[in-house]
């Protein structure tokens, strides 16, 4: 499973024991429990690592023989295509005979967690005078153009890191270029080498820094066999729960990574198993937008831009900081809008809750893998529909329209002030109905949480979607053929295609006791819309000065569809008003169910934060229908909306730099609550431990008079007293 770059030297020992020796610290702070697995802790191990390679996460050996020869082909390739520059370029016949570039790769097959069918992330690296927007993406194209091997071959210059996107026999490879400051390009060239960012541009630096940062992630884990099996569960676990997508929002490969790791240096004795546990347990309660880092900011005299809040105000809309390790420090998770932090925390929980399970022996590795059921979980969608002429226009159309979905998710809570929540759902789909080429993209919406449900309450988010549609259409490469289709739909509309075999699943009845209770339960200060239209109540005005005893409601007319559609008979002209986006209060996580006994609730109890704390995300739970009294579940807890909001005080317009709010950053990043799992039949259990929290080691937060790093600050970490009760 290691990769061609010779990754097995960043191995280190797990647990090399040190003579009288200081205990070694992993990362910014010191370990929260240097314990080593128990009998239990094994054997649960062992299930997990049977689970995975049951599951055809492990490639085999006849594809890990394909990907080598597929690297040193497209090596050779390359080591060509530059010898042919340099002659070109009026160089002697010396330079042309020296002249040499390398392929190098990071993402998982660097850190050795890639599977079957993996992309191929790779990283060419040539000398100062090829450069990157001809010689690249316009000599080495047409090269691999006439290669016989290579499809789909698919560059894309604008990108925020410039790639080549292609298939080499098959296998899947993005293909990035660095060109470095040296006339000739070392065979043994160190690229975690600070040296090689010398004279190099932004794009050059991002490049390099995915195979910077992907050995600095092996060198900073105390143990990197565990830490591979427990990436390679969570990148599993986060790709079946749809939290897989950095381009929508969520996290991708090298933000997994780092988290994993992290947890890996606070538990630096512990299995694959204990890892996983421990993963969900410190980032539930992790207090975001504190960052999580696996080493202290370091500052250089080439001068890059740094992830630095204090200093660039942009930073400080960040959500969930993940920062890089290598020079220059990034955040890797910049994407993370309001909305996907909320999906992503209670995916959290629920994990949390499986993994309480699978340490009590109530459950299983399997139950931690189901797959997300995303149109379960909401009564509205957005269906994004596009088309294309031929198969090629449609995958850069697909792609550009996937990069954008996430603008309109924070256009989306822009303009309805946060109250609009929106679940981006990193899949596409194919309608084999339609005579063309077609993929469609959906989201669900629902009002968020502890926002009070008045009847004919409306988004109107119609012209959102409209301003999406016109940035989409901006493309610069588009072509006749491409379209695209927004509208909105309820649960019963959703397409027969998105499921299984094509058929929806069966919704099961309703029981006549279950009719007869309450129609719906509210969480907080939530107002159910029947309930307030029997009773009416008078209140003669809130505190905004509008009346609450009549009920407001709004008739929106939905504008022309040739006008949204373009016309094209390739797309249904559907709803495009984007109304009735109701109160969802349905149950979002069917499978949390099974996990509401009473042992559970206590369990729950015992690993949520302290009562009184900042809640790590804007709904800490998810609301169900316990007892539902109406006809369906469609009607049930609905406020027919059509997306506008029936309020004089919020009738104001968005603004456009007020998206986030400026955040402040605690003292501790994840606190640890009083954890006690009930029923364990474990025989050892710690003494209470003194825990480190995370300190602000980020950017900005210890600067002296200067504005430089104070260095002794940064090494003062912020320690806690935590009555841990753990068998870790």
């Amino acid at each position: 499973m290691g990769s061609s770059e010779r990754m097995g030297a960043s191995s280190k020992p797990a647990n090399a024991p040190s003579q009288a020796a200081p205990e070694k610290q992993y990362g910014v702070t010191k370990a929260i429990s240097m314990a080593g697995p128990t009998v239990a802790d094994l054997k649960r191990t062992k299930k997990l690592e049977k689970f995975l390679a049951d599951s055809g996460l492990y490639e085999g050996n006849e594809e890990a023989s394909k990907r080598l020869e597929v690297l040193q082909r497209l090596e050779q390739i390359v080591k060509n295509w530059v010898k042919q520059l340099t002659r070109l370029k009026g160089y002697t016949d010396q330079m042309v005979q020296d002249a040499n570039a390398l392929i190098v790769t990071f993402g998982s097959y660097r850190l050795g967690v890639h599977g079957p069918g993996a992309d191929l992330d790779t990283l060419c690296i040539g000398p100062s005078y090829v450069n990157r927007e001809h010689d690249f993406f316009f000599t080495l194209h047409e090269i691999l153009a006439c290669v016989d091997e290579v499809t789909e071959l698919q560059p894309i210059p604008d990108a925020h890191v410039p790639v080549m996107r292609f298939k080499f026999d098959g296998i899947s490879i993005d293909l990035l270029y660095a060109s470095i400051s040296r006339l000739v390009v070392p065979e043994e060239l160190d690229i975690s080498d600070v040296s090689v960012l010398h004279n190099v541009d932004e794009p050059t630096v991002r490049s390099l820094n995915g195979c910077r940062v992907a050995d600095q992630i092996l060198k900073l884990v105390p143990n990197v066999e565990y830490f591979r099996t427990t990436l390679r569960c969570l990148k599993y676990w986060a790709k079946r729960r749809g939290l897989y997508s950095n381009v929508t929002g969520f996290l991708g490969g090298v933000n997994w990574a780092l988290l994993v790791a992290r947890v890996c240096q606070m538990y630096p004795n512990a299995v694959p198993s204990m890892l996983v546990s421990r993963f969900f347990r410190v980032y539930t309660q992790w207090r975001w937008p504190n960052p999580v880092m696996l080493c202290p900011i370091e500052e250089n005299e080439l001068g890059f831009s740094l992830w630095h809040p204090r200093k660039n105000p942009r930073d400080r809309t960040h959500l969930m900081p993940i920062i890089t390790p290598a020079y220059p420090c990034m955040n890797s998770s910049y994407n993370v809008s309001t909305s996907t932090l909320r999906v992503m925390m209670e995916q959290f929980e629920h994990g949390n809750k499986i993994c309480g399970d699978i340490d009590m022996n109530k459950s299983c590795w399997r139950a931690l893998f189901e797959p997300y059921l995303f149109f379960e979980g909401y009564k509205n969608f957005l269906q994004i529909d596009i088309v294309a002429a031929d198969v090629d226009d449609l995958r850069n159309w697909k792609g550009w329209v996937e990069s954008r979905l996430r603008q309109l998710t924070l256009m989306i809570e822009r303009d309805t002030f946060g109250k609009l929540q929106c679940h981006p759902y990193p899949r596409e789909y194919i309608d084999p109905s339609k005579k063309c080429l077609h993929n469609a993209f959906f989201m669900g919406l629902q009002r968020k949480e502890g926002e009070v449900v008045q009847e004919g309450c409306q988004f109107d988010i119609r012209a959102t979607v409209e301003e999406f549609r016109h940035s989409v259409n901006s493309y610069m490469f588009w072509k006749p053929g491409m379209d695209i289709h927004v509208s909105h739909i309820r649960r019963r509309q959703i397409p027969c295609y998105v499921f299984p075999d094509g058929l929806k699943r069966s919704r099961p009845s309703r029981s006549t006791a279950q009719l007869k209770k309450s129609p719906t339960s509210f969480h907080g200060n939530e107002v159910s819309p029947t309930e307030q239209g029997e009773k009416n109540f008078k209140r003669k005005h809130d505190n905004r000065g509008v009346r609450q005893n009549v009920v407001l409601k709004k008739h929106c007319v939905s504008p022309p569809v040739d006008s949204l559609t373009g016309g094209n008979p390739c797309l249904h002209a559907g709803d495009m008003s984007v109304h009735a986006v109701s109160d969802c209060q349905e149950l979002k996580n069917v499978e949390r169910t099974s996990l509401s006994n009473c042992e559970q609730d206590q369990f729950d109890r015992r690993m949520s934060p302290e009562s009184g704390s900042e809640s790590a995300s804007n709904s800490s739970g998810v609301t169900s229908v316990s007892s539902n009294g109406g006809s369906s579940p469609e009607d049930v807890g609905s406020a027919p909306v059509v997306g506008f909001i029936d309020d004089s005080a919020m009738a104001v317009e968005a603004t456009t730099s007020g998206r986030f709010e400026d955040m402040t950053y605690m003292e501790d990043s994840v606190k640890l609550g009083n954890n006690t799992l009930a029923g364990r039949n474990n025989d050892v259990l710690q003494k209470e431990l003194q825990a480190q929290l995370e300190p602000i080691a980020m950017s900005g937060m210890f600067l002296d008079a200067k504005g430089a790093f104070d260095k002794d600050t940064v090494q003062k970490t912020v320690i806690r007293r935590l009555s841990l009760t753990s068998t870790a």
